[in-house]
């Protein structure tokens, strides 16, 4: 949609420019001689290619030799070329205008692959960290509670082999998660990543979201969501994904409960979620820091992930095309604000929810993201 955009510009700059240029030319024609004409008419099919892309350019080049030919080389007015050097002159002008073109069009194309690829080393060397430092420490906590296991040296009683077992699943749990976030991550900077939007009651995924973080259980309050609060137009699964992220986020830097409200933006045709808590915060430095991948504040072991749970929360709500913004809680704390698109006025309405301190549990629910940003 962006190249067709680019393109369809392209197109009306390249009919638009050459008369508007001719135009100014036509009342210096007494100052300016035909090279010189060719020659700005060169740099404007040039700044054509650089800004809109080969195919504008060689509509301008062509327009533009058409324009030279009819206003500019005698006999004026007409299409007919007296002079052999006339004639070279608007030849090497088309085959010049062109040629340049082209090669504004792949030195611009080369910059952005170049910047891809560079993006794409910053990537596979924060992964190559990830690997080397977060995803061996669960790995090693797994691996070391089952070798506990298997060693017949050990006489284990029944409460130790049930402990040891617990560990190995809470270990390999929390792999998976880093593993998948990872992936999810891929995918979106690759934007294989494709939501599936449709109307979608925010008031049933908010406590699907709740009950995908057990460290968060009892401590969540809902506020209750507006009768007529419309439907969002979401991809249900990721929305969860992204508000589980940000409870889970909330929870591990706050002992306080977690508050969630839910509110109609109509004069932007959005539905907001709030998840808000009373926690230390993030300094306004730091708010843009900790979206980017692989990136956590202050001095934090293994256990608090590779910093990819904010970037892929806004990733994510980006994709549905919403917006994950931070702001201050009144009397100190973080609020994450998730605005998504409204649904079509058509479509069902969500219904009122009553406050609760933990919703009751849906089937199905979606695993958390991985890891505390701040």
């Amino acid at each position: 949609m962006r190249e067709f955009g680019r393109r369809r510009r392209g197109l009306v700059a390249a009919a638009a420019v050459p008369p508007v240029l001719t135009a100014v030319l036509n009342t210096q024609t007494e100052r300016l001689d035909l090279s010189s004409q060719v020659l700005i008419y060169l740099v404007a099919v040039v700044a054509i290619a650089r800004l809109c892309g080969m195919l504008a350019a060689l509509v301008s080049a062509i327009w533009a030799s058409v324009l030279l030919d009819y206003y500019f080389i005698s006999p004026v007015h007409t299409f007919r070329i007296a002079g052999a050097n006339d004639v070279i002159a608007l030849t090497a002008f088309v085959i010049v205008a062109i040629t340049v073109a082209s090669v504004v069009e792949y030195s611009g194309k080369a910059a952005a692959e170049a910047a891809q690829l560079e993006a794409a080393d910053r990537m596979r060397t924060a992964l190559l960290t990830a690997v080397s430092h977060d995803l061996r420490a669960p790995l090693a906590a797994a691996r070391a509670a089952v070798d506990t296991l298997r060693d017949p040296q050990f006489d284990l009683a029944a409460a130790d082999r049930a402990e040891l077992l617990g560990a190995a699943h809470a270990s390999l749990s929390r792999l998976s998660r880093l593993v998948e976030d990872l992936l999810d991550m891929s995918r979106l900077q690759s934007g294989a990543l494709k939501p599936h939007l449709e109307p979608v009651a925010v008031a049933e995924v908010v406590p699907r979201a709740i009950d995908d973080v057990p460290a968060a259980a009892g401590r969540v309050n809902v506020t209750a969501v507006p009768a007529r609060t419309p439907v969002a137009l979401a991809d249900g699964a990721l929305l969860e994904r992204v508000l589980a992220n940000l409870i889970g986020n909330a929870a591990k830097h706050t002992a306080s409960p977690i508050e969630i409200s839910v509110e109609r933006k109509e004069d932007r045709a959005q539905v907001e979620v709030r998840v808000i808590d009373h926690g230390p915060g993030i300094p306004a430095a730091d708010r843009e820091r900790v979206f980017r991948p692989f990136q956590r504040l202050g001095d934090r072991d293994n256990a608090a992930g590779v910093g990819l749970g904010l970037a892929l929360a806004r990733g994510l709500t980006e994709a549905m095309g919403g917006t994950l913004l931070p702001e201050d809680t009144p009397g100190g704390g973080l609020t994450m604000v998730v605005a998504v698109p409204a649904g079509p006025a058509t479509e069902p309405l969500a219904t009122e929810q009553p406050d609760t301190g933990q919703p009751a549990a849906e089937p199905q629910a979606a695993a958390p993201l991985e890891g505390p940003d701040r």
